[in-house]
C-alpha cells in the first residue's frame, strides 16, 4: 500500500479529543467494544506469543465486546459477546496518553500506541519481527472490507493525501475472518467464572497485570480454528507475561503518571527520549531516511 504516514499516524493515534467531528470506533461487526481504545490492532496467537516470549506481554491488552440480553454470558453484571457460551477476545497493544503533534498540531496529550515514537510519529517496532500483519498490511484490511480507512478520514478533516493507492495488496496474511479467525486472532475464554471484577476493570481503564494476563495467557494456549485451550501453555504464557519488565510496559506507566488531560497542550511535556529511549526503547530513524530510502 502506498500511504503517506509523515506528520500523520492517525491509525496510532486516538485523535477524537482534537477531531471536529465525533468518530466511532473503526471496528469489524456490529458488537460494541466494552474498553473505549480508538483502532485497537488485533494480533494473531503466533504475535502474542511472539511478544510474550520477547518480554513483552506487559504492552498487551484484551477487547471484549457486548451482547443483546440473553445473547451472550453475563459477567460483572454486563453482558459480553461468547462463543459457545464462552466470552470472545482479541488482544492488541496499549494506548497510554502521549505528547503527540500529528497534522500539524502543536503537541497535544493524545493516547497512542505503546509503540510510536511521539517525536517522529514512527513506529518503534516497524520492520523488525514484532511488527504485526495488521499494522503491516493497514488499510489493505479496510479496502477489502469496503471500511472507510483513517487515511481518508484524516484527508477529510485535516487536509493533504494519506491514501496515495486505493488498491489492497493481493497477497493480505492477516485477514482471518469468520471460523478462520477462532482461535487464530479471535479466542474464547474457557472459565468465564476466572473473570469476575475483570469486566469493570476493562470499562474504567483499570486492568491490573493479573487481568491482562490472564487474556494473554488464554490467547497463547489457544488452538486455531476450535475453542479448546492448552492449560499449560496458557499457564507459562500467564506467568512470563505477569514477570514482564518491559521498556514498553514502564513507559506506559511512565505515561500515565505524568499525562494531562486528553485534548490538552503537552507543551510542558517530559522528552519522550527520556521516558521511552532511556528505558530502552529503539530509536526511529526519522522521515529524511525513509525518503532517501525511497
Amino acid at each position: 500500500m502506498r500511504v503517506d504516514c509523515e506528520g500523520c499516524a492517525g491509525c496510532c493515534i486516538d485523535w477524537r479529543p482534537v477531531a471536529p467531528v465525533p468518530l466511532d470506533h473503526e471496528r469489524r461487526g456490529p458488537r460494541a467494544p466494552l474498553d473505549d481504545t480508538y483502532n485497537l490492532v488485533p494480533l494473531t496467537r503466533d504475535e502474542i506469543r511472539d511478544f510474550v516470549e520477547a518480554g513483552l506481554g506487559d504492552v498487551l491488552t484484551p477487547r471484549l465486546w457486548e451482547a443483546s440480553p440473553g445473547e451472550g454470558v453475563e459477567i460483572d453484571g454486563v453482558e459480553v459477546a461468547a462463543i459457545a457460551g464462552k466470552p470472545a477476545f482479541f488482544v492488541g497493544m496499549r494506548k497510554p496518553p502521549k505528547p503527540v503533534a500529528p497534522f500539524g498540531l502543536e503537541r497535544t496529550w493524545l493516547r497512542a500506541c505503546a509503540f510510536l515514537d511521539p517525536e517522529s510519529l514512527q513506529c518503534r517496532i516497524h520492520d523488525t519481527e514484532f511488527y504485526p500483519d495488521e499494522c503491516a498490511e493497514y488499510p489493505g484490511h479496510n479496502l477489502v472490507l469496503g471500511q472507510e480507512t483513517e487515511c481518508e478520514r484524516v484527508e477529510r478533516h485535516h487536509g493533504g493525501e494519506r491514501l496515495l493507492d486505493d488498491a489492497p495488496p493481493d497477497d493480505l496474511h492477516g485477514l482471518l475472518l469468520g471460523p478462520h479467525a477462532l482461535g487464530a486472532k479471535v479466542f474464547v475464554h474457557p472459565e468465564p467464572e476466572r473473570l469476575a471484577g475483570t469486566i469493570e476493570h476493562l470499562k474504567t481503564r483499570d486492568l491490573t497485570p493479573e487481568d491482562r494476563a490472564e487474556f494473554v495467557g488464554v490467547a497463547v494456549g489457544s488452538h486455531p480454528g476450535s475453542t479448546e485451550v492448552d492449560d499449560d501453555r496458557a499457564s507459562r504464557a500467564r506467568a512470563k507475561t505477569l514477570e514482564s519488565e518491559s521498556w514498553a510496559g514502564e513507559a506506559v506507566a511512565a505515561w500515565d503518571a505524568v499525562a494531562g488531560r486528553l485534548g490538552s497542550a503537552a507543551d510542558e511535556a517530559p522528552d519522550p527520549d527520556e521516558v521511552e529511549v532511556a528505558r530502552g526503547a529503539p530509536e526511529t530513524p526519522g522521515w529524511d531516511a525513509v525518503r532517501r530510502d525511497d
